[in-house]
């Protein structure tokens, strides 16, 4: 990977991804920006259609699930957020949207590096290589009711070229797992998957079941079968092991005690190992 890795082409990626021949319907890429995801949901209240992607080449004040920053280096990785108004999707269900991003990010590094090794972290973060660093994150928001309806607007981080020393402990990038894809191959493949897993959902009205998101989703996740600690906002955790996902994609965690309990993403403040308390 370049230590300098070449600005994006807007009108590359436009042309691999937008209709006819891809499903997105527009995308715009600037040099710098404090959040995509707020600029998207200011872009969301003046109207911004359906299926809109921003792309920045450098996030300053990127924010992360429960307020936790994300920030990038410039040219250092993909940081990008879309526009869905999936018309016909009950509101319960629009929690699946991080989740099936995450689906997305396993399925496009899958096929960009078929040996390394990917899962996903409970509720979608991305991980990679042996030791399962943190690869990259998720953040959904609703948009607005007024400006074309409601929608959800997604944030992904991904750290592509950043090299091991200049990440956080217990985070990783694809160059420092060895991924040689430029940035263009990696953004257009993971919008292709991004848009084709979206479409499958929305076409059975968010039904996580009928569209294999949820089956897909349990292949990936690699916090099933193992024993978790879930801390709470309240303060109190639950430790037991993580069974498996509902259908409305909370995590079901049997305690010692044999309680089963099923946990939302709003009501975790961390999940971490049992055995690696600290992690």
């Amino acid at each position: 990977m370049d230590a300098d890795p070449a600005p994006l082409d807007l009108w590359s990626l436009r042309t691999a991804v937008l209709r006819p021949t891809g499903g997105w319907n527009a995308l715009d890429v600037v040099e710098q920006t404090g959040s995509t995801n707020a600029d998207l949901l200011a872009a969301a209240a003046r109207g911004a259609e359906d299926r809109s992607v921003l792309i920045a080449e450098e996030q300053v004040t990127g924010r992360g699930r429960l307020d936790r920053r994300w920030t990038s280096r410039a040219r250092a990785g993909l940081t990008m957020s879309m526009l869905w108004r999936p018309e016909g999707v009950p509101a319960d269900r629009l929690g699946w949207l991080p989740m099936l991003a995450g689906v997305a990010l396993a399925d496009a590094i899958r096929e960009l590096a078929p040996d390394l090794p990917v899962g996903l972290k409970w509720p979608n973060d991305l991980l990679l290589g042996p030791a399962r660093g943190k690869a990259a994150g998720i953040l959904a928001e609703m948009t607005a009711v007024s400006g074309g309806g409601p929608g959800v607007v997604l944030g992904i981080g991904l750290n592509v070229a950043a090299s091991a020393n200049d990440l956080p402990w217990g985070a990783t990038s694809l160059a420092a797992q060895g991924v040689t894809a430029g940035r263009p191959e990696i953004a257009t493949t993971l919008l292709a998957h991004l848009y084709r897993r979206e479409a499958q959902w929305r076409e059975t009205g968010g039904d996580a079941d009928a569209s294999g998101l949820r089956s897909d989703y349990r292949a990936w996740c690699a916090t099933l079968g193992s024993q978790v600690r879930v801390e709470r906002p309240s303060g109190d955790a639950l430790i037991g092991m993580a069974e498996d996902v509902d259908p409305h994609g909370r995590l079901l965690v049997l305690a010692d005690s044999g309680e089963r309990s099923a946990v939302a993403a709003g009501d975790v403040v961390h999940l971490r190992p049992a055995e690696h308390p600290d992690r």
